[in-house]
């Protein structure tokens, strides 16, 4: 015998089609209207910074070859770009991932103050704070800071191992299709891929927040600008810039320290002297250390993006969304590799 039914009577159909249909409308109204939303890449003032810093830096290339080049002000605006089949592709999974993240990540993904939470519960509360004026803006300080460090750190390990390991590759593969770069790139993302960056980003942050708290007191928090970490904030204004034709490469001493955005288009390159390079987001230093950094030069470079295959423009549903899961299941049924003798 199968189950009773959940809809036990034809309000209950009602009620139930009502709220999927309020969940619909209502994420993709957030997804089309993510310029108002300041925890958004796509906010008003972040695009504008990048436009306007395209604009420049487009200008200052065009000057010194004389020329307007490829990447001329006009190509940033042009349909070859923006209604490229891998463009249309990365539109398609902004709209399926509006839709399927918020169920899945209210499942699965957690977050710093989750994490913070844990660690109180297994060694109590922290200390009431007993610092002076100064003493508590210094903390503060201090925590804004490493807080931005250990979400940076925490994000690139994630993106490590979704290079590094094989099965997780399956997802990561995804982004790396792309064979054009614009802001919604960034989301072109399988949804397993953006519930692991979150957890490396959760459990890194969570970490440093409970220890502060234990060495600060509960009060202590960092500094935010509009609802958003102050530092963050300030990356976001050049952030979109890494998914975009826009070189924009801080020179051969900051490039040692900071991702530019021509350092995260190169780990887009499908050239084999770029293969897994860059792997950072704000900071370079984890990728010297991991021996992954690529500085790249202050004038553009030349290099295809995208994988060796069709898959830029593919976007069905199944393709997308279920395909990694046995492809990823393959490789790790896959039998290891014997070595010689």
């Amino acid at each position: 015998m199968f189950p009773a039914c959940a809809i036990e009577s034809p309000l209950d159909g009602v009620q139930l089609a009502y709220e999927a249909t309020y969940y619909v409308v209502y994420h993709l109204v957030r997804a089309l209207t993510a310029v108002r939303q300041g925890d958004s890449f796509l906010y008003w003032p972040f695009l504008a910074s990048s436009l306007i810093l395209a604009v420049i830096a487009q200008r200052v290339h065009a000057l010194r070859r004389n020329a307007p080049g490829p990447t001329s002000v006009r190509a940033l605006f042009g349909a070859r770009l923006w209604w490229h089949r891998s463009a249309r592709a990365d539109y398609a999974l902004y709209l399926g991932n509006a839709l399927i993240l918020p169920a899945v990540s209210g499942v699965l993904l957690f977050s710093d103050s989750d994490v913070g939470r844990l660690l109180e519960a297994l060694s109590g509360p922290p200390p009431e704070p007993d610092h002076s004026a100064a003493a508590l803006v210094l903390w503060r300080l201090a925590f804004t800071l490493a807080f931005f460090v250990a979400y940076d750190f925490g994000r690139f390990v994630a993106h490590c191992l979704l290079h590094d390991v094989p099965c997780l590759w399956e997802f990561h593969k995804i982004h790396h299709s792309a064979e054009v770069l614009t802001p919604i790139t960034s989301f072109r993302a399988h949804p397993v891929e953006l519930l692991i960056m979150g957890w490396g980003g959760a459990l890194a942050t969570g970490l440093v927040a409970w220890v502060f708290h234990r060495l600060a007191g509960g009060a202590i928090t960092f500094y935010t600008f509009l609802g958003l970490h102050t530092l963050i904030w300030i990356a976001n204004l050049v952030g979109n810039l890494r998914h975009s034709p826009v070189w924009i490469s801080y020179g051969p001493f900051w490039g040692r320290w900071l991702i530019s955005p021509a350092h995260h288009q190169i780990h887009h390159s499908r050239e084999p002297r770029h293969w897994g390079c860059n792997r950072g987001f704000e900071i370079a230093i984890w990728d010297r250390i991991y021996g992954t950094l690529y500085v790249p030069s202050t004038q553009p470079e030349s290099f295809r993006l995208g994988l060796d295959d069709d898959s830029a423009g593919r976007f069905r549903f199944g393709t997308v969304y279920l395909a990694p899961f046995s492809r990823a299941l393959r490789v790790l049924l896959r039998p290891p590799a014997k070595g010689g003798d």
